[in-house]
C-alpha cells in the first residue's frame, strides 16, 4: 500500500537590523520642541512694553474677546480704559453730587432705587431702570413721562459742564410686540435712547458730546435668569473717561456739514458746492471777442465708413456705384 508523499515546506528568514522601538522618540521630540517654543514665547515676553504684556494678559483672561463687544453691562465691559487718578476723581464727586441733588428733590426721591449710578473701567455709568407700571418712558411707548423728564433735565444741567463725551443706550426685556410686526423691541430701544438725547440737548447737552446713540432690545438682559424681569427696560448714559474721549473714526464715514473753518455764506448769495463749476464771467466792454466755436461736422463727415443698410442698398440693381 502506498502513502501520499507529504510536501517538504521550508522556511526562510531574512535577516535585518531591529525596528523604530515602537515610535516613542517622535513623542518625546514633539514635547521638547513644546518646550522649546514655550520658553521663547516667555522670553519674547519679557522684553515687551507694558501695553503689550497687558494686551496679551487680557487675552487670557477673556479669550472669547467679549470685552471688546460694543455696549456696557453691569461690570463695564467695554473698552477696558485705565483711568487716572484726576479723571476718577472727578467721577467720583460728579457721582455724589448727582446722587445728592437727586435725594433733594422730593419728586425723585422716591425713584432713588430705580437710579443707579456707578463708576466702571469706561467711565460713569449712569442707568434709568423702570419698574412694571413705567416709571420713566410710558408703557410700549418713547414717551417720556414726567419723572423722566424732570431727572433727564436734572442730568443734563450737570453733564452739559463736563468735557467728558455721552454714550446713550436703551435696552428692554424680552417681551414682544404682537400688534405690530413692523415695530419691534430693536425701534422700541432705540428710539427710546434716542428721546433721551434730544431732552439733553435741549436742556444744554453740547451737540458733539454725545458721540453714540444705541439700541440693544433684549440681547443685554440685567436680569439674565428672567428675561421678563421689568428692570430689563433700561436706559444707560455713560459719562466716558476722559482719556477715551476721541471718538472712532470711520473709513466710510462722509462729511455732511461744512468744516469749522468753512467761511459762512454771505446773506443773499446760495451755497456753492466744492465741486460745482464756477458760473461764466460777464464779459466787458473791453474783454475780447468770443472765438465762434467750429460748427459741427455733417453726417457724410461722421459717417466715414458705410454701414449695414449702405452696403444692402448698394447691391440693388440700379443703385450709383
Amino acid at each position: 500500500m502506498t502513502g501520499k508523499a507529504k510536501p517538504i515546506i521550508v522556511i526562510k528568514k531574512k535577516g535585518g537590523h531591529g525596528g523604530h522601538h515602537g515610535g516613542a522618540w517622535k513623542v518625546a521630540y514633539a514635547d521638547f520642541v513644546t518646550a522649546m517654543m514655550a520658553l521663547f514665547i516667555v522670553l519674547w515676553l519679557m522684553a515687551q512694553n507694558d501695553p503689550v504684556k497687558k494686551a496679551v494678559a487680557g487675552y487670557f483672561n477673556d479669550p472669547r474677546g467679549t470685552a471688546k463687544l460694543l455696549g456696557t453691562t453691569m461690570a463695564g465691559n467695554g473698552v477696558a480704559v485705565v483711568q487716572n487718578d484726576e479723571n476718577a476723581k472727578r467721577l467720583e464727586e460728579l457721582k455724589q453730587k448727582l446722587e445728592q441733588e437727586i435725594k433733594a428733590k422730593k419728586e425723585l426721591e422716591k425713584l432713588s432705587r430705580q437710579i443707579e449710578i456707578t463708576i466702571t473701567p469706561e467711565g460713569l455709568r449712569i442707568e434709568l431702570i423702570e419698574d412694571k407700571n413705567g416709571t420713566f418712558y410710558q408703557s410700549g411707548s418713547a414717551q417720556l413721562s414726567p419723572n423722566g423728564q424732570e431727572l433727564l433735565a436734572l442730568l443734563a444741567a450737570e453733564l452739559k459742564t463736563l468735557p467728558n463725551q455721552l454714550l446713550i443706550e436703551g435696552h428692554t426685556d424680552a417681551t414682544q410686540y404682537s400688534t405690530d410686526t413692523n415695530y419691534s423691541n430693536w425701534e422700541l430701544s432705540a428710539d427710546r435712547a434716542n428721546a433721551a438725547r434730544r431732552l439733553l440737548q435741549q436742556n444744554g447737552v453740547r451737540r458733539d458730546q454725545v458721540t453714540q446713540v444705541r439700541g440693544f432690545a433684549d440681547q443685554m438682559l440685567r436680569v439674565r435668569s428672567n428675561p421678563y424681569d421689568p428692570s430689563n427696560r433700561r436706559i444707560t448714559i455713560l459719562v466716558k473717561n476722559q482719556d477715551n474721549a476721541q471718538p472712532p473714526e470711520l473709513a466710510h464715514a462722509a462729511v455732511v456739514e461744512g468744516g469749522p473753518n468753512e467761511p459762512a455764506p454771505r446773506a443773499g448769495v446760495p451755497p456753492t458746492a466744492p465741486n460745482a463749476p464756477s458760473p461764466p464771467a460777464t464779459p466787458s466792454a473791453n474783454s475780447a471777442k468770443p472765438v465762434a466755436a467750429p460748427a459741427k461736422p455733417s453726417p457724410a463727415q461722421l459717417n466715414t465708413k458705410p454701414g449695414i443698410m449702405g452696403k444692402l442698398s448698394s447691391m440693388l440693381p440700379g443703385s450709383k456705384k
